[in-house]
């Protein structure tokens, strides 16, 4: 494959997962068949066992470090010198809001343009939600122009009122602050803050799928996501609170093991089909200090492991009735995320889900190389698929899929706290404004007045602005 074009933007994805952090630096690749590749120039990746819990950051220095070093390899893999990357987050705490909103166009004799999409998108940021949430997406469905419904693209239609109905995507503030927190203190900037499931499609799920009608099911360490795609549109998108680890605490509790030995045997001899094993098949795992090693059937692994994924793929198969697509999704299942990799996952979905088509999702359309053997299994879609994210978005329809007008606050900045500071009146940029100075223009004070100052605190006036 003889390239024709490079694109010289380079795009980092840093997926932040409950296992793991992994950044990938690429670029894009077309060549003569116009066919688009992703060439990948660094990976980073860098084990994580507290920091991240469920999705959500907990322990906001390990996390910090962990990115560090992923960042690090990645950037000397690729020799750049990363600064600005696109970040995952996940969560169980991440719901989807189904709601609408119209505004009405003061050029009606004019048509729709795609300004009059970002201005609607941009009102329903300003949605009213709980306090301690944070709207991170907000992507429309079905749009209405006038009395026109379910139209699909309204750019290029004649009318005054512009409505549509639209997922919110909201996520708990203090998570999607601690993310932040972790980017900024490692000296980088993100782009686009993006949800895991939704990066994984970028990555495995083709457009004949999505137009087809597809469910994405993203089982990750902490969190199981889910996104349905119909008409090319997403419609569905749900998170589920166990995953990679719920298996290995499964392992660990029904063997009577340490939870790395867990997670090695789920790695190297899990199965979710136990009639692969016979009842004499063992292997022995070590015991503590000078205790004989245990010796734990395969065939029992393998039913809790099956017994696992059933319960998980019970609660896909609930939500699937729940969104309203049962029947609709010709596209079938796809899996991705480390546990698709456990042989018999796609039977038991198949199985529970009565869907017939399922198969697991691999990151396509990258450009062979060594490291793209590294990113080449479903562990690694979500990183992968946010560097897709620099190249092609979710929805072709709207210009973005984060709030474009979020001003960050000064929690989000990698500086120490400090005490709340008063406004004072302008000084000359030469001279530092010191605030207890006095002015030219204030009188003359006394010796028992500055006396009086170093004792007393200085009082502030219920008029002055923080």
């Amino acid at each position: 494959m003889t390239p024709t074009g490079m694109d010289e933007k380079i795009v980092v994805g840093l997926d932040i997962g409950s296992t793991k952090v992994c950044a990938v630096a690429g670029r894009l690749i077309r060549n003569n068949k116009e066919h688009e590749t992703l060439e990948v120039l660094g990976v980073g990746e860098t084990n994580l066992t507290d920091g991240v819990a469920k999705g959500s950051v907990v322990n906001v220095n390990n996390t910090v470090n962990a990115i560090k070093r992923a960042v690090a390899d990645a950037s000397n893999q690729s020799n750049l010198n990363i600064h600005l990357v696109n970040v995952s987050f996940s969560g169980s705490h991440v719901t989807s809001v189904k709601s609408s909103g119209s505004i009405t166009r003061s050029s009606s004799g004019d048509e729709v343009q795609i300004e009059d999409i970002d201005h609607l998108l941009n009102d329903m940021y300003r949605t009213s939600i709980p306090a301690d949430k944070e709207i991170i997406h907000v992507l429309p469905m079905d749009f209405v122009v006038d009395n026109e419904t379910s139209v699909n693209q309204p750019v290029g239609r004649n009318g005054v009122k512009l409505g549509a109905d639209f997922q919110l995507i909201t996520a708990q503030a203090n998570a999607a602050r601690n993310i932040r927190k972790c980017i900024t203190r490692n000296n980088l900037a993100q782009d686009t803050m993006m949800l895991s499931a939704l990066a994984s499609g970028l990555a495995v799920l083709t457009d004949e799928e999505k137009y087809a009608g597809v469910a994405l099911i993203d089982i990750g360490g902490g969190t199981t996501e889910m996104a349905i795609y119909y008409r090319n549109v997403l419609r569905h998108v749900a998170v589920f609170p166990w995953a990679g680890n719920s298996l290995t605490s499964d392992i660990q509790a029904g063997c009577k093991i340490l939870p790395n030995q867990a997670e090695l045997l789920k790695k190297k001899f899990g199965s979710a089909n136990p009639a692969e094993y016979n009842l004499n098949e063992v292997v022995a795992v070590p015991g503590l200090s000078n205790r004989k090693p245990k010796d734990v059937l395969l065939k029992n692994v393998a039913v809790i492991i099956e017994d696992r994924l059933r319960e998980i793929a019970a609660l896909v198969q609930a939500e699937i009735i729940r969104s309203g697509y049962d029947g609709k999704l010709l596209g079938g299942v796809v899996l991705t995320g480390g546990s698709a990799l456990i042989p018999g996952v796609e039977h038991i979905f198949g199985r529970v889900t009565g869907v017939e088509e399922v198969r697991v999702g691999y990151p396509e359309h990258l450009e062979p190389n060594g490291r793209a053997d590294l990113v080449g299994d479903p562990a690694y879609a979500t990183a992968v698929g946010l560097v897709w994210a620099g190249y092609k978005t979710i929805d072709n329809r709207i210009s973005f899929i984060s709030d474009p007008n979020r001003a960050y606050k000064e929690d989000d900045q990698p500086v120490a706290p400090v005490r709340p500071t008063y406004s004072h009146p302008p000084v000359s940029p030469t001279k530092p404004p010191v605030s207890t100075k006095p002015t030219e223009s204030e009188p003359k004070k006394t010796w028992w007045d500055r006396l009086i100052e170093g004792v007393l605190p200085t009082r502030g006036n219920e008029t002055d602005t923080y």
